[in-house]
């Protein structure tokens, strides 16, 4: 079944809304038969037929809708909804509250969220005690402005202005930094020119390089979510001099703010993160937004809280001696790790067995904890490997 949205708007009347609000239940109901899986659905059913759904007026409904799209369109989503803005998560909260304890294994249902990024001095995250030698670190952090949509509710305007919001940001930035913009947005409309604007050789050489993101037009998800419109309106990236800090604008957070290092001692890019956070946040004008139950706002409720992955590049040769990270999977989920591909989710693990690991916790966990969980993996991991 496809939803028709043609008399979709904020200003329909009652039947027109009933009508499509029974769509939306009828449509979740079949997504379910054979997509039991998709909490979408799941909870988008219960919310609908609480008093809370029920009494949602108008406009409401229109930006409940945008944000459960993508679970309805793509029925194999785990979880299938982006927030539209930052209040959503509050607006909506009788599904979205659902949603996210369910994702994150909140079995208490009252948990919240503590920022914490203060290690203990005493606290040696160093892994040339396990053995290793330097490795490629890489800590990334999601986060959004108060005072813009989030990018699927963002059109072509608010993403050329969100750009120009942050271009006295990234001077600073610069000036502690150095470095340079490379932006894909091809004008500024009224505004004229953007001085910032890179080549298709350019931005691709930069894809190829993992400095930027891959065109978000082509993922069916992002596509659903509106988070890819307008591409390549308001995206680009700021990075450093020496190549280690990097900031993304307009992907699927406004900002994925990120630093990398090759060393031994964990600590290192994670202080260097914190510290480029606390510059960007210093910024008159830049304040991130968060939520008294959540910590800081995210398009996808699976990065709410502290938005961060911290990751590694670790050689696991035996556990990946068939040439998949099938085994080093079954071994790194009892841990508390995910395992990617050394270009990030959905690529191939390195010819010599390299894989990426991170801890998957996001929400109801302390900044300085995930560092600390990645030591661990990491010894546990080892351990297993050279049994």
């Amino acid at each position: 079944m496809v939803l028709s949205t043609a008399n979709l708007t904020v200003d329909m009347d009652i039947d027109t809304k009933q009508q499509f609000i029974n769509d939306i239940i009828a449509e979740c109901k079949s997504v379910l038969e054979e997509n039991p899986g998709n909490r979408c659905a799941k909870y988008c059913l219960e919310y609908l037929n609480s008093e809370e759904g029920k009494n949602l007026d108008s406009k409401d409904v229109v930006t409940f809708y945008k944000c459960i799209k993508t679970g309805l369109e793509n029925p194999d989503s785990s979880l299938g909804c982006y927030a539209m803005t930052p209040l959503d998560y509050s607006k909506f909260g009788g599904f979205f509250d659902k949603v996210i304890r369910d994702y994150h294994g909140d079995e208490s249902g009252d948990k919240k969220h503590i920022t914490d990024w203060n290690v203990d001095d005493a606290v040696d995250y160093d892994v040339k005690k396990l053995g290793q030698d330097e490795l490629s670190m890489r800590v990334r952090v999601g986060r959004n402005l108060i005072g813009f949509n989030l990018p699927g509710e963002m059109d072509k305007d608010e993403r050329i202005k969100f750009e120009q919001k942050m271009l006295p940001a990234f001077d600073q930035l610069m000036e502690k930094y150095g470095g340079k913009i490379h932006s894909l947005t091809p004008d500024f409309g009224d505004i004229g020119a953007n001085p910032n604007l890179i080549s298709k050789e350019e931005y691709q050489k930069l894809v190829d390089a993992h400095v930027m993101f891959k065109d978000m037009d082509a993922d069916p998800y992002l596509k659903s979510a509106g988070i890819s419109s307008d591409w390549p309106y308001g995206r680009g990236c700021w990075q450093s001099q020496d190549k280690m800090r990097i900031i993304w604008f307009g992907e699927e957070d406004q900002l994925r703010i990120m630093c990398m290092k090759k060393g031994s001692n964990l600590l290192e890019v994670f202080a260097n993160l914190n510290e480029m956070l606390s510059t960007v946040e210093s910024i008159d004008g830049i304040e991130f937004a968060r939520d008294d139950n959540y910590g800081y706002v995210t398009s996808c409720p699976s990065n709410l809280g502290t938005g961060m992955r911290a990751s590694v590049h670790v050689k696991i040769p035996n556990l990946t001696a068939d040439g998949t990270d099938k085994k080093a999977k079954e071994v790194c989920k009892p841990l508390g790790l995910s395992v990617r591909g050394t270009g990030g989710e959905h690529t191939p693990i390195g010819a010599d067995g390299t894989v990426d690991i991170s801890p998957s916790s996001r929400l109801f966990i302390k900044e300085k904890e995930i560092i600390g969980k990645l030591y661990e993996g990491i010894e546990k991991l080892m351990a297993i490997e050279n049994a």
